[in-house]
């Protein structure tokens, strides 16, 4: 450890250095896949602005990989600020890029491409990279070795002034991969669902080492995609393809905003689920997918109360409508946000609204067209329901008698169905009151805690329920005490989810440590098994009145950052400056219960994150929990505390 901390101590990263130092944080490090796609991305969203026809993808037999596109190609002039060509900026600096102006004259106006770090972190991971550029009757090319440019962008010939586009050859660099080769099948299906999504686009892939090239493209879109993937099961309904997109000031969205989708429902079999955003996958789902969810559910529960198709007792809930549903949704969002640089999962709180109102009226539509398929869609959410209803039977005289007597402070749900259940563990009387009237008091429950969790790292097991709050928790959950080589049953385990629900602040950073701790200590099992999560909510408020066609609405900030992006998006949709309020939270007491439920509560609008464990580096993150709890570690942690010292961000 250092002995001084001061002026010297401070490291500033400067171009490609922080992708290489923190290559995780940037990709998804198993294989070079994602690196390849951010160029494939970029290609993509030429032909989704209208300006490319055909995207070509060759796998080298050296591994690296090219990408040429027939678009207007990137301009190939010098970039006023930087001093340098536009290419070479958008290969060699971080969060640059033509797709943040979101106006209605910008070059993208969707775009999936909205980190700024896509083909930068392409170069910043690859032993080499060449970028060939065809524009304005000219041939333009440059070299990138380690990310550095070899040369300045050069003229290399001329071409005819219709040639335009962009070729991108990218080496990845093995030493950042645990796989140093792309996974070819993996490619293979990306491009695939590109052309599923690029209607009239065609898209190939060229295997080098054999010669074999393959070739889609689908004029049938979705429809003709679901309909090859779900080909020799027996569907209930015929595939429903709809679209709708949002026309100029409708219902507070963009002009463009808005989806397409294609859905049907099978009696057995497997289903099929996937999701994009401006063409971009969303392995993960988010709010996109919880938006399809809403207005599908909406729909087909009204339609069955309508017609009286509902048996006496029998009340459904999303997950029985979507249980046998397969479905591809395309989402056009004019600001996407994802969860982390991967673009695993869409996170932006508009994205549900906007896909379940755009989805609900067309639906609604097709369902009283086409009574008998309605009929059948409704029989099997009625099945699964009642399926869901016995086996929560089951689960409830199997505990009845051994069940022990649950904390008196704890709110309990309805429901015992597990697989649905929730409990947040919120911190303060106040929270607590606010989350118990804004909960859905069916599956979610709520233990307030009083005050700051005991420091359990050095507590023995046996010693636990001296503490009433440790006491009251591992009995809410169903779960006792133990140490993560013991064998656990986790039947008894009494919700699917284990919400950390703390304020936003430094003292709600320490009761959600000391919390992580006892699960981490003690109910290590229930974290392995991917039960307890961290919600976030948000730090800020934004009230903004009414403009135009447009009503008054609130948007929630998780952070300065958000708060910034929905300043800018404000801006561009011509809401007067400084008409919009800002209210920042101090506390989970300040909030309503409907501001509660609307961005900590409910399933489909709120962020959590999931607590994860790593087998292989137990005994690092155990030397890591050591030191900061241990009671013998004090000069330890100091001296942490001031090597660290430059990484911390002050709230003042």
């Amino acid at each position: 450890m250092p002995k001084s901390y001061n002026e010297s101590s401070f490291k500033v990263l400067r171009g490609l250095d922080p992708v290489r130092q923190r290559p995780g944080m940037y990709t998804n490090l198993e294989s070079p896949n994602h690196i390849i796609a951010e160029v494939v991305d970029n290609a993509c969203d030429e032909a989704l602005a209208g300006h490319a026809r055909n995207i070509q993808v060759i796998a080298h037999t050296d591994g690296s990989v090219s990408v040429q596109d027939d678009g207007r190609g990137i301009p190939v002039g010098i970039h006023a600020e930087e001093g340098k060509s536009v290419v070479e900026v958008a290969f060699t600096m971080l969060h640059s890029g033509g797709k943040f102006d979101k106006t209605t004259d910008g070059a993208y106006q969707f775009a999936g491409g909205l980190h700024g770090v896509g083909v930068a972190v392409t170069n910043a991971l690859s032993k080499k990279v060449e970028v060939t550029v065809s524009r304005d009757a000219g041939q333009y090319s440059i070299t990138f070795l380690d990310g550095v440019a070899e040369h300045p962008l050069k003229k290399t010939g001329p071409c005819p002034r219709s040639q335009t586009g962009t070729t991108v050859r990218a080496w990845p660099n093995p030493r950042y991969f645990d796989n140093p080769g792309v996974n070819l099948a993996q490619l293979e299906r990306s491009l695939r669902s590109k052309a599923v999504l690029l209607s009239g686009a065609t898209i190939s892939l060229t295997l080098e080492k054999t010669g074999e090239t393959r070739t889609w493209i689908y004029p049938d879109g979705l429809r003709g995609y679901l309909a090859e993937s779900l080909s020799g099961f027996e569907l209930a309904t015929p595939i429903i393809f709809q679209e709708k997109f949002a026309r100029k000031s409708e219902g507070g969205f963009a002009e463009g905003e808005g989806a397409s989708w294609a859905l049907t429902w099978s009696a057995e079999g497997a289903v099929i689920r996937e999701s994009y955003v401006n063409l971009i996958p969303t392995p993960s789902g988010g709010t996109h997918e919880a938006g399809l969810r809403d207005g599908i559910f909406n729909s087909v529960r009204q339609f069955a109360e309508l017609h009286g198709l509902l048996p006496k007792g029998v009340k459904l809930v999303p997950e029985d409508v979507f249980s046998r549903l397969s479905f591809v949704l395309s989402a056009k969002v004019l600001d996407p946000q994802f969860q982390g640089q991967t673009k695993d999962k869409l996170v932006s709180r508009d994205a549900v609204k906007l896909v379940s109102s755009m989805l609900k009226d067309p639906l609604d539509l097709w369902l009283n067209d086409h009574i008998e398929h309605a009929k059948r869609i409704v029989e099997l959410a009625i099945e699964q329901a009642q399926a869901r209803m016995r086996s929560a039977q089951k689960v409830e005289k199997k505990k009845g008698s051994s069940v022990a007597v649950l904390p008196g402070k704890l709110t309990d749900c309805s429901s015992r169905d597990t697989a649905r259940t929730e409990l947040f563990l919120v911190e303060g009387d106040s929270a607590g009151g606010s989350a118990k009237q804004g909960r859905n008091k069916e599956f979610q429950a709520v233990l307030p805690l009083r005050g700051k969790v005991l420091n359990t790292f050095e507590v023995e097991k046996d010693r636990l329920f001296s503490n009433n709050e440790i006491h009251d928790i591992a009995v809410a959950i169903g779960v006792d005490p133990h140490a993560p080589e013991d064998t656990v049953d986790l039947s008894s385990l009494r919700y699917s989810g284990i919400f950390i629900m703390a304020d936003a602040d430094v003292d709600g950073a320490h009761i959600s440590t000391l919390l992580l701790t006892l699960f981490y200590r003690h109910f290590y099992r229930v974290v392995e098994a991917g039960k307890v999560f961290l919600a976030q909510p948000p730090l800020f408020r934004i009230d903004v009145p009414a403009h135009g066609k447009t009503q008054a609405r609130k948007i929630y900030a998780l952070n300065d950052a958000e708060l910034e992006v929905i300043q800018d998006k404000l801006r561009k949709e011509k809401v007067r400056e400084g008409s919009w309020t800002i209210s920042r939270f101090k506390g989970l007491g300040e909030m309503s219960p409907e501001q509660l439920w609307d961005t900590t509560l409910n399933p489909d609008t709120r962020r959590a994150l999931c607590v994860k464990v790593d087998a292989s580096s137990y005994k690092a993150t155990m030397g890591m929990f050591n030191m900061l709890m241990g009671k013998q570690e004090a000069a330890t942690r100091r001296a942490w505390l001031e090597y660290h010292g430059n990484e911390v961000e002050v709230d003042i």
